[in-house]
């Protein structure tokens, strides 16, 4: 597994989480993080990050979204639709990549072509096999968090210190829980438990039914800026990055009341923002490979030469190059591509055309004989 995290400082931090083997007479086994690979591609603080069985992609101020391959280790390109910071990204399935923004806009994209599928004005809901708004709620705030439980059967919407449980069932607010801070990340640990953190040194766990605090425990020595959690075969997880620069690893207890126990922790020296956790899973081997070329692999001091060079070479180019250029095309740095498949829709076109015109002059000359 590879926690990955985002700062402030423009960085792209990936570390490489190895359980060790279990100690002669213990339980337990250790688990000890390992620097991977630094990534400097965005010209602004990282924003977001989103992880599927492939990919890993940032969101940042600069306005764009680069994409990771984790299986090669190399940059895959950016998606340069928005026109503002980004400010969240989730992956649906392994298909499907879900951006949103300050300028309004949720886009969905094709995360194999890395095309960008639709586009929609904020703000409503929206049934996404139609792209049509599908549910309404006004909630009469400005809500800065949105996140659903596992089966889908309720939601939380965050304002401030403040969190709004809504079933979906009745559409409504089934309770709201109150924390000592403003809220910076949620995340559901089971679907009636959430973890939350804040700008504070703790995480809570609530129960979202009787909306008590389960327990509480201290997780860094700064405001916790992401949580994320998940699970392997041997322990349920939890990770925590802070202003601290830390990032740590927590193992969960069946009983939320039982504060969590490290199982490691790694320190960047950075101001992280956001974090996430790529899973090196088994994909399906008739999976077909997202089109954008990639570099062989090169050795880590290989990759941190060119990655240093590429954010050079790239911060240059977005510079002497206007926006709406940049805008024209969905994936940059593949432009090859693109004007293949233009080409090949201009052939289908030229086809269709001259099939249309020979069916004409068929009828032109059955209508003189007749």
């Amino acid at each position: 597994m590879e926690v990955v995290a985002g700062c402030y400082e423009q960085v792209l931090f990936g570390f490489a989480v190895h359980p060790e083997p279990e100690a002669s007479g213990s339980h337990e086994r250790k688990w000890t993080p390992v620097a991977d690979f630094t990534h400097h591609a965005h010209t602004a603080s990282l924003s977001a990050v989103a992880v599927n069985s492939r990919f890993v992609v940032t969101g940042s101020k600069d306005e764009t979204i680069h994409i990771y391959d984790m299986k090669k280790k190399v940059d895959h390109g950016a998606l340069v639709h928005h026109n503002g910071t980004i400010t969240c990204l989730k992956f649906y399935g392994s298909r499907h990549l879900i951006s949103g923004a300050e300028d309004g806009l949720i886009c969905v994209w094709d995360a194999k072509k890395w095309e960008c599928l639709k586009s929609i004005k904020a703000h409503k809901t929206w049934n996404l096999v139609e792209g049509r708004s599908a549910f309404i709620k006004n909630i009469k705030q400005n809500a800065h968090i949105v996140e659903w439980s596992p089966r889908g059967e309720k939601y939380v919407v965050v304002v401030l210190n403040k969190i709004d449980i809504y079933r979906l069932d009745t559409a409504s607010v089934s309770g709201t829980i109150t924390n000592a801070k403003r809220v910076s990340s949620v995340t559901f640990l089971s679907e009636s438990v959430l973890a939350v953190a804040g700008d504070e040194e703790v995480v809570r766990f609530f129960d979202c039914d009787s909306l008590t605090c389960l327990s509480e425990f201290k997780a860094h020595e700064n405001r916790v800026k992401d949580v994320f959690s998940f699970e392997t075969p041997e322990h349920h997880v939890i990770v925590t990055a802070s202003s601290d620069g830390f990032i740590k690893m927590w193992k969960l207890e069946e009983d939320k009341k039982v504060s969590p126990s490290l199982l490691c922790e790694v320190n960047t020296n950075a101001r992280l923002t956001c974090l996430g956790v790529w899973l090196d899973t088994v994909t399906d081997t008739k999976e077909s490979l997202p089109p954008a070329a990639a570099p062989p692999p090169v050795s880590k001091e290989e990759r941190s030469k060119s990655s240093n060079k590429e954010s050079g070479d790239a911060a240059q180019e977005e510079e002497g190059q206007p926006k709406a250029d940049r805008k024209k095309c969905g994936v940059s740095g593949d432009s090859s591509k693109t004007a293949q498949g233009s080409s090949l829709v201009s052939a289908k076109k030229r086809k269709t055309v001259e099939m249309l015109e020979k069916k004409k002059k068929k009828k032109k000359k059955i209508g003189t004989v007749s």
